[in-house]
Formats: structure tokens, C-alpha cells, sequence
């Protein structure tokens, strides 16, 4: 090309031809990617230089404003997840150089520094989304095939019943605010971003409803509950002297509650239950309906589990419920057994007394044989 040492390639693609800079001064190196782009076109193997250039960086940015756009509540923890981790080890690279290899690469040396195959999960699944909108607006010709691990670190915690009282105690001690969000959590299993986005106007003491409002949920679906007793207490104590639109649980110092992890953890401490999540209560909620009788698909409802696969991982079986149901078999075979005995009883007496008949009865008719 004039007014350069650079040497352009032209050939055709479809019919059409195409420009390409070789970004070379030597001819041999020129041809040798000529010859590679012909076998490309030839194989079907063809992308383009454009598509080539595509940096991994740019289609993070991609995924992240369509969530910005579309107003995603995970946007946070995506952002964290790339500039942590994915970013790092993929950002500079460009998106035709990610493969199935690669990738596994990254998840070596994530379980090297100690990530839990949930992690890598939320992971790659980020990093597989990059890929999907970028076919869809055609930065890239295919998506990597990217595998999931298999998760064995799902948390199996929950409150016990008789833990209950304790940690309700605790969560007295800090605040009234505390106190409620975890008689909530408890009662009906919501998320932590759902409970503390309420607004008093979402408590409906006349019907006696609480309502989450649609586009406020994870899955953006709208839920309304009945309150029970304690709850209702606790909400009518929390919306003393707050209009509509305020936040339905603030401190003491009238600040809206977002993060009370350390609060959380410090009433946990205090009830002997360290290292119990506020999610734990989700699990704690659904097993706690599930045992009071209440049919699966209203206790989904209440929740607001989706997908019956998860709702099954929440329904945990404790300790306690096992020694119940060995307790209830227990008390079932001593019944057993006992009419067992009884029969066993009854049938040898029958027994007997049909003996003393029939050696009776031998003794007459051999006689009225003989007389006859």
C-alpha cells in the first residue's frame, strides 16, 4: 500500500473482496498469512481481522452494561467477579484466544488459591454470558465450550427450633431493627436485598399482608404474605413515626439498614450459632413449612423458589427430625409387635382347646365304629 512499508493483503471472501494490513514489512511473512486466511475461507474457519482484534475486555464491558440497562440486582457481585478474578487472567486477551483449555487452566488456578467449585461456577457462568451476547451482536463466531463443575460445597446450615428463641434474643439486644428482619428471614425465607428494601407502604396492617412489589425480587416476581403474630408486633413497633416511602428498617439513629453483617454475626455469637448465614434462614423457613403441613407449591410461593430443584436442596432433614422419626418407628413396632403377641397368644389357646375337640372326637367314633 503507498505511503507504506506495511504490506496489505486482498483477497475474497463470498465474492466480496477483502483489505486486510498483514501488520509485516517481509513478503514471506505477508504470503504465509495470505495462505492462512485462503485456508480459512477454504475450511469455513474464517472470522475476519476484525473479529480477531476483539479484545475479552470489551465484551466484559458488553455484558456489564446490559446490565446496567436492564437494571440487574446481580450487577454488584458481577462487577466484583471480573475485576477480581476474570479480569486478571482473561482481560488482555483476545476473545478468539479463549478456549475449552484455557479455561481449564483458570479454573486450576483458581482451586489453587482456594475458590470452591460454586465459585468457579458463578465464574464461568459470567465469563459464558460475555461470549453469548457477543455472538448475539456478532463480536464473535462461536462461544467456547465451558464446563461446569460439579458443586459439593452447597451450605446445609438452618436454625433449629429450639435455637430460635436465643438468637431472637441476641438480635433483641442490638436493635428492634434486627430483631424484625431476622423474625422475617425466619417466618417466610426471603432474601437479604428483599427484606431490606421494604418501604412501610408495603405492610398492609388492615388486610394483615406484607407484599413485595414486582421487579423487587430476584426473580422480579411479586409475592404477598400473610403476617403472623410476631411479625405483625415487630413491623407495627418499626413503622412508628415513618411515612410511606421510608425504608421499613432503620437503626436507632434513623440510618437505613443495607449491610448488618457484622450485627448478624454478633448476635449469632451470642446465641451460640457463630457462623450462621442470614441466607441459612431461607433453608430454615421452607424445611419449617414443609414439616408444619403446608402444601410445597404455597411454601415455593411464599419463598419464591422457581425451580423445584432448589426448593428440594433447601428441604433439609436435621439431626432432630431423624431421631423423631426413629422415635415414631419405635413407638409403630412396640404397637406391632405387641398385636403380634396377642394373636400369637389367642391362636395358641384357639389351638389347644381345637386339639382337646379333636382327641374327642377320636375317642367316640372309634367306638361307634365297633357298635356297628
Amino acid at each position: 500500500m503507498r505511503g507504506t512499508s506495511i504490506l496489505w493483503l486482498k483477497y475474497y471472501k463470498n465474492g466480496v473482496a477483502v483489505r486486510e494490513s498483514s501488520g509485516f514489512t517481509e513478503r514471506k511473512k505477508a504470503e504465509r498469512l495470505l495462505r492462512k486466511r485462503l485456508g480459512e475461507i477454504s475450511e469455513g474457519t474464517y472470522i475476519g481481522p476484525n473479529l480477531e482484534r476483539v479484545l475479552v475486555s470489551e465484551l466484559a464491558d458488553d455484558m456489564l452494561r446490559d446490565y446496567r440497562t436492564n437494571a440487574r440486582k446481580s450487577i454488584g457481585d458481577l462487577e466484583a467477579r471480573w475485576k477480581l478474578h476474570l479480569k486478571p487472567f482473561f482481560g488482555n486477551m483476545r476473545a478468539v484466544e479463549v478456549t475449552s483449555s484455557l479455561v481449564a487452566k483458570y479454573v486450576d488456578l483458581r482451586q489453587e488459591e482456594g475458590a470452591q467449585n460454586g465459585t468457579c461456577n458463578r465464574e464461568l457462568a459470567a465469563l459464558k454470558r460475555m461470549f453469548t451476547l457477543a455472538l448475539r451482536s456478532s463480536k464473535v463466531k462461536a462461544v467456547p465450550y465451558i464446563a461446569m463443575l460439579a458443586e459439593n460445597n452447597v451450605r446445609t446450615g438452618f436454625l433449629e427450633t429450639s435455637q430460635h428463641v436465643k438468637l431472637a434474643a441476641e438480635c433483641g439486644k442490638i436493635g428492634l431493627w434486627l430483631r424484625a428482619i431476622f423474625e422475617v428471614g425466619y417466618t417466610f425465607g426471603w432474601r437479604h436485598e428483599e427484606v431490606v428494601s421494604m418501604r412501610v407502604r408495603q405492610v398492609d396492617f388492615l388486610a394483615n399482608t406484607i407484599r413485595l412489589d414486582p421487579g423487587t425480587t430476584k426473580n422480579n416476581d411479586g409475592r404477598e404474605v400473610t403476617m403472623t403474630q410476631p411479625v405483625r408486633e415487630l413491623l407495627i413497633q418499626s413503622m412508628i413515626g415513618k411515612k410511606p416511602d421510608d425504608c421499613l428498617f432503620s437503626r436507632a439513629n434513623g440510618n437505613s439498614v443495607s449491610d448488618f453483617r457484622g450485627s448478624w454475626a454478633k448476635a449469632c455469637k451470642g446465641a451460640g450459632v457463630s457462623g450462621l448465614l442470614f441466607h441459612d434462614l431461607r433453608r430454615t423457613a421452607v424445611r419449617n413449612m414443609v414439616l408444619a403441613g403446608i402444601p410445597e407449591r404455597v411454601a415455593m410461593k411464599i419463598s419464591g423458589h422457581k425451580t423445584r430443584s432448589i426448593f428440594d436442596r433447601y428441604h433439609i432433614v436435621s439431626q432432630s427430625d431423624i431421631a423423631e422419626a426413629m422415635q415414631k418407628l419405635e413407638v409403630e413396632q412396640h404397637r406391632v409387635n405387641a398385636l403380634a403377641a396377642q394373636s400369637s397368644e389367642f391362636g395358641q389357646s384357639f389351638g389347644q382347646s381345637d386339639q382337646k375337640t379333636r382327641t374327642s372326637n377320636a375317642t367316640v367314633s372309634p367306638t361307634l365304629t365297633v357298635a356297628n
